[in-house]
């Protein structure tokens, strides 16, 4: 091996080994997560108390609800973070090894990501859900007052009917039983099903 050949060599680990640098939106992302899910429940704690007080009615009761609403908005961003912390570090960094030995299919399922755009479809699943929370969360402070607003109220409900059934669709198309066996890895490409 010539002196080129050993730089070539030396450089290519170098940038191999550079990925790890990813390592850092992966950690931030759990953070993140954990962020959110203290929020989450931070809000849905001041709701219970205020129910456990008796301090509701029935003119404020509707913004009780949106604040349970807004908890578990912050709940789902959280598991979108999750998602993506857990996506880019098999996609990038290796396999997560207890995640592919779990016992349960669903469980594997839930966060294998096969590459950038099994990731890419899950985190905008996620987010297309937290965004109709939001939109609900929204709809619940509307104030019925003209026959306008019945309108634009119905008209967000259907809204938010249509996206929860696309997103249905959408479930059943990427459904794991009719994606391929193959594996893609954005360097290697290698294959879940044992070779013959």
């Amino acid at each position: 091996m010539n002196r080129s050949s050993r730089l070539e060599c030396k450089f290519e680990g170098l940038i191999w080994k550079f990925r790890l640098i990813t390592l850092i939106p992966v950690v931030m992302s759990l953070l993140g997560s954990i962020s959110c899910f203290v929020i989450g429940t931070y809000a849905e704690i001041s709701v219970l108390r205020k129910v456990f007080r008796g301090d509701f009615t029935h003119d404020n009761s509707t913004l009780l609800i949106g604040e349970v609403v807004g908890g578990i908005d912050y709940y789902l961003i959280g598991i979108a973070l999750l998602i993506f912390g857990y996506g880019i570090y098999e996609l990038v960094i290796s396999d997560i090894d207890p995640l592919q030995n779990a016992e349960s299919s669903s469980r594997r399922n839930l966060l294998n990501i096969q590459d950038l755009d099994g990731l890419k479809k899950k985190l905008t699943k996620v987010i297309i859900v937290a965004l109709i929370v939001t939109a609900f969360k929204v709809i619940l402070s509307f104030e019925v007052t003209s026959i306008t607003v019945l309108i634009q109220y119905c008209a967000g409900v259907l809204m938010l009917a249509f996206i929860s059934y696309l997103i249905g669709r959408t479930g059943k198309q990427w459904s794991p039983a009719h994606s391929s066996p193959l594996r893609m890895h954005p360097f290697i490409l290698k294959s879940d099903v044992s070779q013959p």
